[in-house]
């Protein structure tokens, strides 16, 4: 069974984004989709976030990464039932399915930047080696609202098509070296941490969904009003060779809003 058998079953095709989402996704890496989960829907994934980090304390997240200040949960699939309607999530899989042709779901995570905690460096989650090499597309369903002073996610719409930077080690697969050129290096921050002149920070109310192009430059924010801010960010990986993804991204050219 390919991706698009196993997405017709559950109802979803490349067909379900709209020409603006597929615009804004192809020209500024993100498109945000409000009300995808129910209130209780969101409530029972809380009560399960809240549950969890009780359980594991200072250990949540060590399977991929542990973040002072920032408490995390790892591979939320395998642990809570409360999590699997985030495996149907029609606008992640949608365009994954668009960006990367066949695709494989990878994890499931969940970080809360703490009062005065939870700035990150600028990265993209993955390298490219060519201009389409798309390999990653990332999700974040809001378990609180997003606000502009609890730590959101910073962006800087278009970077994704950029040269990927501060890529994580263990994200690099196959990629030993990111070639940066004179004109790449004159856009590289000289400080990640700092904000960037074009970044704008997703809000949104619980509920709501981002769907990120994983080599967008991004990162956390720092929390500074203390309020609650349980995101938990997804990913879908392309499941087939660079070229074999541009040609099934090739296919859909002709629905309305692709580029």
């Amino acid at each position: 069974m390919n991706t698009e058998m196993a997405l017709a079953q559950l109802g979803i095709s490349v067909a379900d984004l709209t020409p603006q989402q597929r615009r804004k996704f192809d020209e500024d890496g993100y498109f945000i989709v409000e009300d995808v989960f129910s209130p209780a829907e969101v409530e029972e994934m809380r009560s399960e976030f809240e549950r969890l980090r009780a359980v594991e304390g200072d250990y949540g997240g060590h399977e991929v990464h542990i973040e002072p200040g920032a408490p995390r949960l790892s591979n939320l699939f395998n642990k809570s039932p409360a999590f699997d309607r985030c495996l149907s999530c029609k606008p992640t899989l949608a365009a994954a399915a668009f960006l990367l042709g066949e695709i494989r779901v990878y994890s499931l995570n969940a970080r809360n930047p703490l009062k005065g905690e939870g700035q990150q460096p600028l990265h993209s989650d993955v390298p490219r080696v060519t201009p389409t090499d798309w390999r990653v597309v990332n999700s974040m369903v809001l378990l609180d609202d997003m606000t502009p002073t609890n730590g959101p996610t910073r962006l800087v719409p278009g970077s994704h098509k950029w040269v990927p930077i501060n890529v994580p080690d263990v994200n690099m697969a196959e990629v030993k070296r990111i070639e940066a050129r004179p004109e790449d290096e004159a856009i590289i921050p000289r400080d990640p941490y700092a904000p960037h002149p074009q970044e704008i920070k997703v809000t949104g109310n619980a509920g709501s969904v981002a769907v990120i192009n994983g080599h967008i430059w991004h990162g956390g924010t720092l929390n500074e009003s203390g309020a609650p801010r349980r995101v938990s960010p997804s990913r879908d990986r392309a499941a087939r060779p660079a070229a074999a993804t541009e040609r099934a991204r090739a296919s859909h050219a002709g629905t309305p809003g692709a580029r």
